[in-house]
């Protein structure tokens, strides 16, 4: 199915913050015991205001490889015990627990950003949600940082799964997930992996497998480029390992050159301006290191998306300069029960954090709350 649909904005309202001490004393979560083994703020250092509709504490989980996760969890105040602030629920009866969503994304961002914003509105629509930071990024941990895994990052979402199908409040049977932008394609490489994720979506996605592979728009998209990428990597990991340190990239080009592509300018208008600056975002600060997403060209992520059972909702701006990753991963899927989702004139970052007022969040909800049952 093929729809475009007009949207109108939906405002954040502040909430009260609790601290993670008071959160992770009732928390009804099976979250790692040791939360001294990473340093999370304990101060609301998000990007977007707190919603006095939801409960906020941090969590903790880790993945396979061991590397321990940080995530915002944010519940409906309505479940919530109405005599605290906290992230708690006495009311743990398999009948009561919540459907949950993880989100993440998007690719270099932290989740104070994007995902924080979807995780909380998701979470006033009655979902349990957790935004978190995948490995090597933000308050996750692994080392070295900065650093990209098409097989670690896909394991990052099926760990926020393991987290969400022990919780106390979140009833396992009911989990989905949300990728945006660089996550999109993890969230679909997540979904034809693991069937406990029973619906998905996608925001604004791009597919790092292709882009790799073929540069924007195909600009690299032959051998002889590919060759001179890899030389440079190689090149880059003898300097690296010889110094031992990583050569960063870079994050967002800052200042702006007169002459960059308007979706660069896109990206500089979030990440380097108070609308969407943090700390520990990649993208608002020094970027990748340099060899940090090589895997991404052998490794591609949407190969086994026409074997996914479940719904993937794919949500993309019709002006966006990554709408054809969305296009392109849409027609790897198969069945009924797939929807590629066109914004009338938003672009990349319109569906960052909704300034434009074009997230759909009510179809969203619709998406998960039929397909979360």
């Amino acid at each position: 199915m093929f729809i475009i649909l007009e949207t109108s904005p939906y405002l954040c309202i502040m909430k009260q913050y609790v601290t993670i001490a008071l959160a992770a004393l009732l928390l009804g979560c099976n979250q790692n015991k040791n939360m001294s083994t990473l340093n999370l703020s304990q101060e609301w250092d998000k990007t977007f205001p707190k919603s006095e509709l939801v409960n906020h504490c941090k969590v903790t989980f880790h993945n396979r490889y061991g590397i321990e996760l940080a995530a915002d969890m944010y519940v409906p105040r309505s479940f919530a015990n109405a005599q605290d602030d906290s992230c708690h629920s006495e009311r743990s009866e398999e009948s009561l627990r919540l459907p949950a969503i993880a989100v993440s994304g998007p690719f270099g961002a932290v989740k104070e950003q994007t995902a924080g914003i979807y995780a909380q509105h998701m979470a006033e629509r009655g979902f349990l949600t957790i935004a978190f930071d995948p490995s090597f990024t933000g308050e996750s941990g692994g080392e070295p940082r900065r650093m990209a895994s098409p097989d670690i990052n896909t394991e990052d979402f099926l760990a926020a799964v393991d987290f969400l199908s022990t919780c106390e409040l979140a009833d396992p049977g009911r989990i989905g997930i949300i990728g945006i932008c660089g996550w999109g394609g993890m969230a679909i490489n997540a979904a034809a992996l693991d069937p406990r994720v029973k619906a998905t979506v996608t925001s604004t996605m791009y597919d790092m497998s292709r882009v790799a592979r073929e540069g924007y728009f195909g600009s690299t998209d032959n051998e002889a480029a590919r060759d001179a990428q890899r030389q440079a990597w190689a090149s880059q990991r003898t300097e690296d390992y010889r110094t031992g340190t990583y050569k960063r990239a870079g994050g967002v080009v800052d200042p702006l050159p007169d002459d960059a592509p308007w979706f660069v300018k896109d990206y500089h208008a979030y990440y380097k301006t108070p609308r969407g600056y943090h700390k520990r975002s990649g993208n608002s600060n020094d970027g990748w290191n340099i060899i940090g997403t090589m895997s991404f060209m052998n490794q591609p992520l949407l190969d086994m998306a026409g074997e996914i059972k479940t719904p993937v909702l794919i949500i993309h701006g019709e002006k966006a300069h990554s709408r054809y990753f969305s296009e392109g991963a849409f027609a790897k899927l198969k069945g009924n029960n797939k929807e590629l989702l066109i914004i009338p004139g938003a672009v990349h970052t319109d569906l960052y954090d909704d300034v434009a007022g074009v997230i759909p969040y009510d179809k969203i909800e619709t998406f998960f709350k039929e397909n979360l049952k």
